[in-house]
């Protein structure tokens, strides 16, 4: 193959730098992604398609050449057609025969899933003990998983990139948020309500309003048609009335029966289905909690989008709907802090249920509101007198702030801004 087809990726072989436009804003990720590129294990950063896996990829490029020289890097986009016609052994002789034939290569394959056998590829090399360091991206959560997972065990470390946290948000907009008070304190609100409605996707972030929806609606295509319709080979009508009748119902129960009523598709091709959506990071599905994994498998599950933009985008709008992104928004924190979460039903609900190291459990109900109903309440402290070991009850709100008979009300904000423990 030609090595211009590669070179036009890679701007540094000439300038000696990555190009300011490809560097972004430095966001809040985990610190072990760019301590780990000296060592020999594949980096594999996975999330939805366009939350920012490439431009951090770009920012590892930018931190290696101040120790390495720009020929011993390469990144290779697979979502270009021109370079994933070709084998990536093919790509990986041609970057060695005209660019660097010996010396240490740091390579940076991305959207990998776009290329048959890439696992075999990369464990040859690994196993070779080749003078090669790879970092991939896919934007799929089945990467690492399966037949991957059994060919590269214990060869990889996992990385998971999502759309911007609230705080990141306010960073991208320059917003202090430490010390609020006063017309500080309105700036935020302000900023939080721009959230819920577009979402944390870093380009949607600095486009008018009009552009947020474009590229929302055509970020939702290319992760239903590309991620999903294209890799699954499944009826495209049907996965969309699916996606949206998810993402429409955020932070309600979804059953079998529901959807096989909605769509018409049978109990195995739904099952399917909604674990598709899952690995495109498309949706949250979250699980009833029990200490019985029977009572669990039994049980309904909750559904919540992965970003509220793109939520809104698709799904049809309600009067409640503030409430609903508000608790939604919640969920997509408390994924990104790491929590196995699920929600509770009793004779009242908790919207989500966090497991701590020590298997202490805390109850969090979402009331984006200053008049809390009884049964916000009552979900709680039902949940407390079930399971002895709940350690916290958090209710959010929208501005009030108490604790009463061990119930923390926190107003969401500052609870997205607050570190956690």
């Amino acid at each position: 193959m030609d090595i211009e087809s590669i070179a036009n990726w890679n701007p540094w072989w000439n300038t000696k730098e990555v190009p300011e436009t490809f560097k972004g804003i430095r966001r809040t990720v985990d610190p072990l992604i760019f301590e780990s590129i000296k060592e020999r294990e594949i980096i594999a950063l996975t999330g939805i398609r366009r939350c920012g896996k490439t431009t951090l990829m770009y920012q590892m490029i930018d931190r290696l050449l101040k120790s390495c020289s720009q020929s011993q890097i390469l990144y290779v986009n697979l979502d270009d057609e021109i370079l994933n016609k070709n084998s990536l052994e093919e790509i990986y002789s041609t970057y060695r025969q005209n660019k660097n034939p010996e010396k240490q290569a740091f390579v940076f394959l991305d959207e990998i899933q776009n290329i048959e056998k890439w696992e075999r590829f990369l464990k040859k090399y690994y196993d070779m003990k080749d003078n090669v360091k790879f970092v991939i991206s896919g934007s799929s959560a089945n990467l690492l998983r399966g037949e991957y997972a059994t060919l590269l065990s214990g060869r990889n470390l996992t990385f998971n990139i999502s759309p911007l946290s609230f705080k990141e948000f306010l960073d991208f907009s320059s917003i202090e948020y430490k010390g609020i008070t006063g017309q500080a304190k309105n700036k935020i609100l302000n900023e939080l309500n721009k959230y819920l409605e577009y979402g944390g996707f870093p380009e949607v972030h600095f486009k008018n309003e009009d552009l947020k929806i474009m590229l929302l609606r055509q970020y939702f295509d290319d992760i239903l048609y590309k991620d999903i319709v294209k890799r699954h080979n499944v009826n495209a009508k049907k996965i969309t009335d699916l996606a949206i009748y998810l993402l429409t119902n955020i932070s309600n129960i979804f059953t079998i029966r529901k959807i096989r009523n909605f769509t018409g598709l049978s109990i195995d091709s739904i099952k399917d289905y909604v674990s598709y959506l899952d690995e495109a990071f498309l949706i949250i599905p979250i699980n009833h909690f029990a200490y019985s994994l029977k009572e669990i498998s039994q049980m309904p599950r909750k559904s919540y989008a992965s970003d509220c933009g793109l939520r809104n985008i698709v799904g049809l709008r309600f009067s409640s709907d503030a409430g609903r992104l508000a608790e939604n928004c919640v969920c997509i924190e408390l994924k990104k802090r790491k929590y196995d979460i699920y929600y509770w039903k009793g004779n009242n609900e908790v919207d989500f249920i966090m497991k701590g190291k020590d298997n202490s459990l805390t109850a969090i109900n979402v009331s984006y509101s200053d008049k809390i109903e009884d049964r916000e309440i009552k979900g709680l402290e039902e949940f407390k007198k079930q399971f002895i070991k709940t350690k916290k009850m958090i209710i959010l709100t929208k501005d009030t702030e108490k604790e009463e008979n061990g119930i923390l009300f926190i107003p969401l904000w500052k609870w997205l801004l607050a570190k956690d423990e």
